[in-house]
């Protein structure tokens, strides 16, 4: 099998994953925060440990003595990256725990709280793509183990944002139709960075160190700042915190033998 086939298995796997999650989001329109929390905190020891284990460790290990300042500079361009997608667009993470009884109550909200809504669904869907681009940088012809840890986890971690993504929109009253098309739009645009992070590799490979560096400083990111807060505000951190170890001893046995 040709790499350029495993890379559009694994694209086709997370965008596919990104769909279950939107699927069950509206089927079951809640998410207990205490799932939630737990759910997140086992995706987030994973991504921690993919984004240090099979990103910024081979980073540095490419980039070699002389080239020390690749992962350096990588990892600093993936946080700023994400810091200003941070700056420019809202978090409402916290909506997709409203209850049945809230429904209502969401629906009778001013449009300027709907447009924060779509706001928040479009900072989902910016996300998507820093996330596709980390596991396309990172396929490599001599050391697909990496590619394919990164792969599973980000896809485990696109079935609860999947969730997060329909949730809030059917809450506004958004028609079933378009809450289908934003939900295939945002699998798209993964899918669209995987092949990008790929081809961005692949013509720079002397660049390789600060590209997969920089996937790794965005996914580092994105776990400080979204999802560890997330999963310890709700007072089920410690059941959060438990998932987390138990979210990198899994990716860690993932990495040894895939």
């Amino acid at each position: 099998m040709t790499v350029w086939n495993q890379l559009l298995i694994c694209a086709g796997g997370l965008g596919l994953a990104s769909l279950v999650g939107s699927a069950a989001g509206m089927i079951v329109r809640r998410i207990p925060h205490r799932l939630n929390d737990i759910f997140l905190g086992f995706c987030a020891g994973m991504m921690l440990t993919a984004s240090l284990v099979c990103l910024i460790v081979p980073a540095v290990e490419m980039a070699g003595l002389g080239g020390w300042w690749q992962p350096i500079i990588g990892v600093a361009g993936g946080v700023a990256l994400i810091a200003v997608l941070d700056r420019i667009t809202p978090h409402l993470h916290h909506i997709a725990g409203l209850g049945p009884g809230e429904h209502e109550e969401a629906h009778s909200e001013s449009q300027k709280s709907i447009n924060r809504i779509l706001l928040f669904v479009m900072a989902i869907a910016i996300h998507k793509f820093p996330e596709g681009l980390a596991t396309g940088i990172v396929f490599d012809d001599n050391n697909m183990s990496n590619a394919y840890a990164v792969a599973i986890t980000i896809a485990i971690q696109n079935i609860p944002e999947g969730m997060v993504v329909v949730t809030p929109l059917i809450m506004i009253g958004v028609s079933f139709g378009r809450v289908v098309a934003v939900s295939l739009a945002v699998a798209i645009l993964e899918v669209a960075g995987v092949v990008l992070g790929y081809l961005l590799g692949d013509l720079s490979a002397s660049l390789l160190p600060a590209l997969t560096a920089l996937a790794g400083g965005a996914m580092l990111y994105v776990i400080s700042d979204e999802m560890i807060p997330e999963t310890h505000s709700h007072g089920y951190e410690k059941q959060a915190t438990y998932a987390l170890v138990a979210g990198v001893m899994c990716m860690l046995l993932i990495q040894s033998y895939i």
